[in-house]
């Protein structure tokens, strides 16, 4: 298996509470040696970076119509990232991206998940 989605629809509703599973599961790994094997990518309906304003387009690279982690295995991105040109680019142009079509498009995309 090369990646997992843990989907919570009816869990961590509110965002510092997920902050506290995503903390529980990275640390989870680290304990297990799983550190540099498997990465997690967390996704919420109320995604804010550090630092932003809760309306920056931005959050919606990391926003999702509910809770959940994404397991991915590091050789895999590793690899895909090889392929790539720039990928240090990667989160700043998502990030541009979102800013650039703006939160009505952004909120658009996600909704379209449900």
């Amino acid at each position: 298996i090369v990646t997992t989605l843990l989907i919570y629809p009816n869990a961590f509703e509110q965002f510092d509470d997920y902050l506290d599973a995503v903390a529980a599961a990275e640390e989870l790994l680290e304990e297990n040696d799983y550190d540099g094997i498997y990465q997690i990518a967390s996704f919420h309906p109320q995604y804010v970076f550090g630092g932003a304003p809760v309306n920056d387009a931005a959050n919606y690279t990391n926003r999702s119509i509910y809770p959940m982690l994404h397991l991915l295995r590091e050789a895999q991105i590793d690899s895909a990232l090889e392929r790539y040109p720039d990928p240090e680019s990667i989160p700043g142009n998502n990030i541009n991206f979102a800013r650039e079509k703006g939160m009505q498009y952004m909120k658009m995309l996600r909704d379209t998940c449900l």
